[in-house]
């Protein structure tokens, strides 16, 4: 798919990010004003797809790292966004060529676009893990052997810290404590790579999926059922295509505390009459587990999203409520991420649930 980085399209991409982002990655809304201001401004930066380019291409990421709840409060993305690319683009001494998301959830899926723009740099249509995941050793870059760091970390303040670790999640493990320190959101800069590596340990094509998947809500919406429409584009497509409605209810009891930087809780849904709750999700910024009746239906890396039963609008975890009227999705992941080194790195145990994962294909 061409994209052309309009203002509806980042509409679409908005949308279809807040979708792969199983409730994390950040407030969809605030990414989608940040790029649209910066394309007003500056105009929109070209799209490049992962096989166009170069090899010696240098790419550097962009993302907000910190517990969604506090950016809700504490608005992320402004002049710390180049900075950190910036204080990164120092320490290496190399320059950027190109922009390459790290996830396709929430705000981190447009913040790219946003520096693109701003630098007069295309925008890579990849990412490493084709969702949004809560640590930044969670990515396919990490399972491929690129470096998480160096690594930058920058605040609305002006002050960064670039870091070197031994691997990826020591380097999540300072990242973490410093976000606290540095007011519990920050820009992130990190897995500093070539074009030729990045087109080893990234995921194609994510941006079209999230435009796409955005296109087709709002096309369902206009004919009159979104959820037949999303379904629909999303088994059309090489790795999403397992996909299907996991519950249809409305929010009964929501646990939900900011701990170690996180997003942590549970969120018990039930049948529209129904006493007492059937499904259960539980989420670490991200939805990571879906049981209903007890019995698991989707588990990490696969994707588990609440969306609005009217309106098909992915629902953040901060933005979940009780009472809410929720349909749950469960849908497939690309093969990269559902590896052995890959369930290592991101699948059910990395996040403390004691169960093996199983393909969403194989439970419904």
């Amino acid at each position: 798919m061409t994209i052309d980085l309009s203002i509806p399209a980042l509409h679409d991409i908005a949308r279809g990010a807040a979708f792969l982002g199983t409730g994390g990655g950040g407030d969809p809304y605030i990414g989608r004003l940040l790029a649209q201001h910066a394309l007003a401004k500056y105009g929109a930066p070209p799209v490049v797809a992962l096989q166009d380019l170069p090899d010696d291409a240098n790419l550097y990421t962009i993302a907000i790292m910190g517990a969604p709840t506090v950016m809700v409060e504490k608005l992320v993305g402004g002049d710390e966004v180049g900075l950190a690319v910036k204080a990164l683009e120092q320490h290496t001494g190399r320059p950027a060529t190109a922009i390459l998301p790290v996830e396709m959830g929430g705000i981190n899926s447009l913040l790219p676009v946003k520096l693109a723009a701003e630098r007069g740099l295309p925008v890579v249509d990849a990412d490493g893990m084709g969702r949004a995941f809560p640590e930044l050793q969670m990515v396919t870059f990490n399972v491929m052997g690129i470096p998480a760091t160096p690594m930058a970390l920058a605040n609305e303040h002006g002050e960064y810290n670039v870091i070197s670790a031994r691997d990826a999640k020591s380097a999540e493990d300072m990242a973490r404590l410093m976000v606290i320190h540095m007011g519990g959101g920050v820009a992130l800069s990190c897995y500093p790579m070539s074009g030729a590596e990045a087109k080893r340990a990234a995921i194609p094509g994510t941006l079209s999926l999230a435009l796409g998947i955005g296109q087709a809500i709002a096309a369902g919406r206009r004919a009159g059922d979104p959820f037949e429409a999303l379904l629909g584009y999303l088994r059309g497509t090489d790795y999403y295509r397992h996909c299907a409605v996991l519950f249809d209810g409305k929010i009964v009891d929501l646990v939900r505390e900011t701990t170690r930087g996180f997003s942590i809780g549970r969120c018990s849904i039930a049948a529209d009459g129904a006493a007492t709750a059937d499904m259960e999700i539980l989420f670490q910024n991200e939805n990571l587990v879906a049981r209903r009746g007890g019995r698991t239906v989707a588990i990490v890396p696969d994707l588990v999203t609440m969306l609005d039963r009217e309106t098909a609008e992915p629902i953040t975890t901060e933005s979940l409520k009780y009472g809410q009227r929720v349909r749950v999705i469960g849908a497939s992941v690309p093969p990269i991420m559902r590896s052995p080194a890959a369930l290592a790195c991101f699948g059910p145990r990395s996040f403390g649930i004691e169960e093996d994962f199983q393909p969403i294909e194989d439970l419904i």
